[in-house]
């Protein structure tokens, strides 16, 4: 992966969870000339794969990565299957109950403020993330009320205004995958599954998800998966 990008001038941060979702967000916003900055978070997640992708993509791309340690107040955010072991990891198909066991509430306000703070530091007047249409069904932190919220205080929490900007907001995930791999990206740095073993599950909801946007594109996802269910 090179740096071409990398001696722009206009400065951005961006919320890189390591998933495929801000990993093309990430290529995204160096293709459009910024300076990009990486900063991801800790806060109690099950596993660490995708932080792992995450600092592996940012080192090969030569760029500044800052992991957060949220887990000291992991536990304000409450039960999730992202966060507890003791909470069953959804499979199957989204839908409304096995979506609402991977709310983590707040979530996304408490990782922009900080970004925000981060991108003030780093005198950057973006902070991009990577919710997307798929999200709104009942994630409150990705629906556009939400960003645009957001984007009144954030012009507001100092004297130089932030604008937060998420590009995918009114796309889908395959949609998001399509822009990717018409910039070329490689996916096999990238980790979607709320699993944390060796290789991904194929059955939970986010590898389902996952998959049907590989599909939908005609093209081969580069994981390996322990069980690839029918989608």
């Amino acid at each position: 992966m090179d740096n071409q990008y990398s001696c722009s001038s206009r400065k951005a941060v961006v919320v890189y969870s390591g998933g495929m979702d801000s990993f093309t967000v990430l290529h995204h916003v160096r293709a459009l000339g910024y300076n990009a900055a990486a900063i991801s978070f800790n806060y109690g997640q099950r596993h660490s794969r995708e932080l792992e992708c995450a600092a592996k993509v940012s080192a090969g791309l030569g760029i500044e990565h800052k992991i957060v340690d949220l887990s000291s107040i992991a536990g304000i955010f409450g039960d999730s299957a992202l966060t507890s072991t003791g909470t069953d990891v959804p499979e199957g198909n989204y839908g409304t109950e096995n979506m609402k066991q991977t709310v983590v509430p707040n979530r996304n306000m408490v990782m922009l403020s900080l970004a925000v703070s981060y991108a003030l530091s780093k005198k950057a007047d973006v902070v991009f993330y990577g919710a997307h249409a798929g999200d709104h069904v009942l994630y409150p932190d990705c629906r556009p009320e939400f960003v645009e919220a957001i984007n009144g205080v954030t012009r507001l929490c100092d004297w130089q205004p932030v604008k937060v900007e998420a590009p995918w907001l009114h796309a889908s995930k395959a949609d998001i995958l399509r822009r990717g791999l018409a910039m070329e990206l490689d996916y096999s740095d990238t980790w979607t599954c709320y699993n944390g073993r060796k290789h991904s599950c194929g059955r939970c909801s986010a590898c389902l998800e996952r998959l049907q946007a590989f599909a939908a594109n005609q093209a081969c996802d580069p994981l390996i998966y322990e069980d690839q269910a029918p989608i």
